[in-house]
């Protein structure tokens, strides 16, 4: 039975026939992984229309034989040399490269290669875009751990923690429930910064009344969460009003979620939300995209925002995270992780979204 790395680096050899090019260099370790199984820290690959390579050094040489058996092992410290010298050996002709390398690295190939060398730009993204069962269910389980570390929040934060002390709570929660470690560093913004659709955890002290934003993403089995909840500690100046702004911030999330299904454009669902935004009258307070892909990383293909006319398909996991961000006042962000699926979507990070005054 063909395993899943050796279907994966043929879907990868069908595209490089159709770009007419011979080889493929794989230097981005996330690539590396999802076409060998590989979780090494250091090596590369080159797929050829006949062979595949491993090319890594001599710290992994029995981590190679037990996760990537479809691939012939290599072991040197000169991964690009060796790399190289198999591309001449096997008379090949146009060797296709990961647009990502360093200076460095491609000054080396433009050196010594006796091949073409071609700049390719996201061939292996968009494969990866396109998730198997086992990757959804490694997701979903992704998403439920997202779920218990938001509960976990609600339950201990308080008035006189600082952002950074829950950030760090929750980082321990999540790795003592099975997640191996966070995606991106968490934020966790209170009060006026909560109008920062960015704004990392910091040493401010939350205040009574204060909005929160908790924007958080962690790792299971490789692939990542990524959820933004916002709600308020108690009964502030501004509660009033943040209370509406997040009734509209949802009622856009809704309308983008129940459009997603395969052929739609990530720029249409950046519009249907933004609309409802626009049409309250917060248009220029919402400053970012619709939203992202998910998987082995926190930001991939496909994207969700103004401008991206390609079309989902199903097997792609998106986020939804529309925000209106209010400066000296605060913001609001609510984003789920929504598969698309044959026949529409579904919500893997499915937990309560309405709004909760603690």
């Amino acid at each position: 039975m063909e395993s899943v790395y050796n279907k994966r680096s043929n879907q990868l050899r069908q595209q490089m026939a159709a770009m007419r090019i011979d080889c493929f260099l794989v230097t981005d370790l996330r690539n590396v992984y999802y076409l060998s199984g590989f979780t090494g820290d250091a090596g590369v690959l080159l797929i050829t229309e006949n062979n595949l390579y491993l090319i890594t050094d001599g710290r992994f040489t029995k981590q190679v034989q037990i996760e990537a058996p479809d691939y012939q092992a290599l072991i040197t410290r000169d991964y690009l040399g060796v790399a190289l010298d198999l591309v001449e050996k096997e008379n090949l002709v146009a060797l296709g490269f990961e647009n990502t390398i360093s200076y460095l690295q491609y000054d080396f190939l433009d050196e010594y290669a006796v091949s073409d060398i071609v700049p390719m730009d996201q061939v292996i993204e968009k494969i990866r875009s396109v998730k198997d069962q086992a990757e959804i269910d490694t997701i979903k389980e992704a998403c439920r751990l997202a779920k218990l570390g938001y509960e976990f929040v609600l339950d201990h934060i308080k008035p006189g923690q600082t952002e950074r002390y829950v950030a760090n709570e929750l980082d321990y929660f999540m790795k003592s429930i099975g997640a191996s470690e966070a995606s991106f560093e968490t934020i966790v913004a209170s009060g006026e910064r909560s109008a920062l659709p960015h704004g990392v955890a910091s040493d401010k002290v939350i205040a009574a009344g204060d909005f929160v934003t908790l924007d958080f993403g962690y790792y299971f089995n490789r692939y990542t969460s990524d959820v933004t909840r916002t709600f308020s500690v108690g009964e502030g100046e501004h509660t009033a009003r943040l209370k509406e702004i997040h009734e509209i911030v949802l009622k856009a999330q809704q309308a983008t979620i129940a459009a997603v299904k395969p052929g739609v454009t990530g720029a249409q669902l950046d519009q249907i939300g933004r609309q409802v935004i626009v049409d309250a009258g917060y248009g220029e307070y919402f400053s970012h995209g619709m939203g992202h892909g998910i998987g082995l990383d926190i930001h991939e293909l496909p994207n969700v925002t103004r401008g991206v006319e390609e079309p989902l398909q199903a097997g792609q996991v998106i986020t939804v995270e529309p925000g209106i961000y209010l400066p000296n006042i605060g913001g609001v962000r609510i984003e789920d992780d929504i598969l698309v699926t044959e026949n529409g979507y579904e919500i893997l990070s499915d937990f309560p979204r309405d709004f909760v005054q603690l």
